[in-house]
């Protein structure tokens, strides 16, 4: 009998600890997939802001700012593979917008050339 209520002792005390250790990862969890968002929108304005840049008649053609253009795609491409698993704290109203003009800098470089 005092085996049993050791073993529920145990088991209880473990639960407890496990539910305190799951609510320790959730709150990290939530802290890292904000900040993640955040920075991914950040990255997505300054590509925006970029293309814009490289799209002015001053810049176009220059290689440098075309190299930049370039790593900051791939930059962007790697963020969203984290954007993907951590896409709980995303402002999609925000990405949406910074995405609909990065296409319309994409158009005019296009009709540019």
């Amino acid at each position: 009998m005092t085996y049993w209520y050791i073993t529920v002792t145990l088991s209880l005390l473990g639960n407890i600890f496990l539910l305190w250790y799951v609510v320790r990862l959730l709150k990290k969890f939530f802290f890292i997939s904000a900040h993640i968002a955040d920075l991914f929108l950040i990255n997505k304005a300054f590509q925006v802001f970029v293309k814009g840049m490289y799209s002015m008649e001053n810049y176009h053609g220059e290689p440098m700012i075309q190299e930049l253009v370039y790593r900051i795609n791939e930059v962007t491409e790697e963020m969203e593979n984290f954007r993907d698993i951590f896409e709980y704290t995303l402002d999609e109203e925000l990405d949406e917008e910074l995405e609909e003009e990065l296409n319309g800098n994409e158009e005019d470089t296009q009709e540019a050339n």
